[in-house]
């Protein structure tokens, strides 16, 4: 865990999110699925002028009435009361009410004519006899309102078939302006300016816009688990507040810089200056952008000026990026760390080492025989696998403990800033992209087993954020790890039907048919990967046949 102290900015406490439910009405039409959706009041305390679906709070009278509720298998108390919720919301705001007579015959708009909207809800159906369908009420998702507002609500998103002979009917006091839309149609015309709706509208929108009916998205929720959960986080981006979810690369350095949520962390690229992300930790971006380098190489700066700074991967030999790192540590660099000597992450130690007039040292794993002459590296010390390289200032120490991750480069190494339980992973984890293999120096089955070593790191010392070198930081460590280790053994598993396939193919055959979901563009690179599976899985199946 961070420690408090290291935070760039003083904390306060998120908001208490509220319960409320909101339900995702839906019908077929010729054009293909559509929803419901209305306007907000423009003097509403929450989402001002926004397209919304249906809902609001979850109340005592919610949970007192599952008397009054149809019920499917495996449908618990807890979305049972979300259900009921919801349709009392949607009978209150537009009218419309999931329920049936006692004999089974649907409720419709002529039974619902007597009924007063500013009534006892429950109290007016149970008279009746009537059965709400909260059975036909499914999850779809779930969201928690990003900390940084004021009000917050902690908000399961379900969704529901629109009951047959009924029409939605607003308010006209919370809702206005019911509309039936389909799902890409909505985003573009919010994209145009005409249809204000806010970041969890858009995201599910955009997922529902890949399913053509209602019984499609119904199926899909079969399962009773959402089919995802978020709580967004917002930084700047272009000076402008720009939102995320878990999966969307910036969430995780979000969530390491503002756990509280403020939005005060600018997510722009910086080529010319030193990014903070901790009181004694900043990021600065090589001007090489490219196609295996994404944004460009980071190099990091650790520590203080109690403690002197240690430079993780100085990048190339790039005379601007090394003056602004000597910059930012005010000259006082105590020890130069490269996790691997690709051309990318280490020529620029010795001309950086040279600036300093204490000469600090440059610290690492020699590079192999089987590096090619661009990735030629000797350290002036070869650390040990577990050593540790403390910055130390009374008080404050940082303490980086190296951890030898071959496969990626023979000479691949990570390193674990225990004090913040924070991983600097080089090229073996990545944000956005995979790292590339490339025997003979690189190894598969050395690159799965180094994952493996990096996963029982993180479950050990508690690691929530890896810092790569390409990208931004990512959170979620364990669950990152686990991610890139499955789609690593996923490709694997088609590398070995295409080789089953043509069993007399070689790797430009064999690359369309695993790497046919890649653009073209980078199959060559692709195609070095792809060797060091070929190698893996033969090496396997020799050890197989001893």
């Amino acid at each position: 865990m961070v420690r408090p102290s290291q935070l760039l900015h003083p904390q306060r406490e998120p908001a208490s999110p509220r319960p409320a439910a909101t339900v995702i009405l839906m019908r077929d039409s010729a054009a293909g699925l559509e929803i419901l959706m209305t306007r907000r009041s423009a003097t509403a305390s929450f989402a001002p002028g926004a397209y919304v679906f249906p809902g609001g709070g979850i109340d005592a009278a919610d949970a007192a009435a599952h008397e009054l509720a149809e019920r499917r298998p495996g449908q618990d108390d807890r979305r049972l009361t979300q259900a009921l919720a919801a349709i009392r919301e949607s009978f209150e705001e537009l009218g419309l009410l999931l329920a049936r007579h006692a004999d089974g015959r649907p409720v419709q708009a002529g039974d619902l004519a007597a009924l007063d909207r500013q009534g006892p809800f429950y109290e007016q159906c149970r008279a009746r006899g009537w059965r709400l369908r909260a059975d036909e009420v499914f999850l779809l998702a779930h969201w928690v309102t990003d900390r940084d507002l004021p009000r917050r609500f902690d908000v399961p998103f379900l969704v529901a078939r629109m009951p047959e002979g009924q029409q939605p009917l607003a308010d006209e006091a919370e809702q206005f302006e019911p509309v039936w839309v389909r799902p890409a149609e909505a985003l573009e015309r919010h994209r145009a300016g005409s249809f204000f709706m806010i970041f969890p509208t858009i995201r599910t929108l955009e997922r529902l816009a890949a399913y053509a009916s209602v019984q499609a998205v119904l199926d899909a929720c079969a399962g009773e688990q959402a089919l995802w959960t978020s709580c967004p986080r917002a930084g700047l981006l272009d000076g402008r507040e720009a939102r995320y979810m878990e999966h969307e690369m910036p969430y995780g350095e979000l969530a390491l810089v503002c756990p509280d949520g403020q939005i005060v962390h600018a997510l722009d690229w910086q080529h010319e200056r030193p990014v903070p992300l901790l009181r004694h930790l900043a990021r600065l971006t090589a001007g090489n952008r490219g196609m295996m380098t994404g944004p460009g190489t980071n190099s990091y700066l650790v520590g203080e000026t109690a403690t002197g700074y240690a430079v993780i991967d100085p990048g190339p030999a790039d005379a601007a990026h090394l003056q602004r790192l000597f910059e930012a540590a005010g000259g006082d660099i105590r020890f130069i760390v490269c996790t691997h000597s690709h051309p990318d992450h280490a020529p620029g130690a010795r001309p950086l080492q040279a600036m300093c007039k204490a000469r600090p040292p440059i610290v690492g794993l020699p590079s192999a025989p089987t590096a090619g002459p661009e990735s030629a590296f000797t350290p002036d010390r070869c650390v040990e696998d577990g050593e540790v390289l403390r910055l130390d200032g009374g008080e404050l120490t940082h303490s980086l403990q190296v951890v030898a991750t071959p496969g990626h480069a023979a000479n691949h190494l990570c390193l674990l800033l225990r004090e913040d339980a924070l991983l600097f992973s080089g090229d073996h984890v990545l944000n956005g992209s995979t790292t590339v293999v490339n025997p003979p120096d690189g190894d598969m089955s050395a690159y799965l087993d180094s994952l493996d070593r990096l996963a029982a790191l993180c479950e050990a010392e508690g690691v929530a954020f890896i810092l790569p070198a390409h990208g931004h930081v990512i959170g979620n460590a364990p669950e990152a790890i686990a991610r890139l280790k499955a789609h690593r053994l996923q490709r694997e598993a088609k590398v070995a039907a295409a080789m089953r396939a043509l069993p007399e193919g070689d790797l430009d055959a064999w690359v369309p048919l695993v790497y046919e979901d890649v653009p073209e563009r980078l199959w060559p690179v692709a195609r070095r990967s792809l060797l060091a599976h070929v190698e893996r899985l033969r090496a396997l199946e020799a050890k197989q046949k001893v």
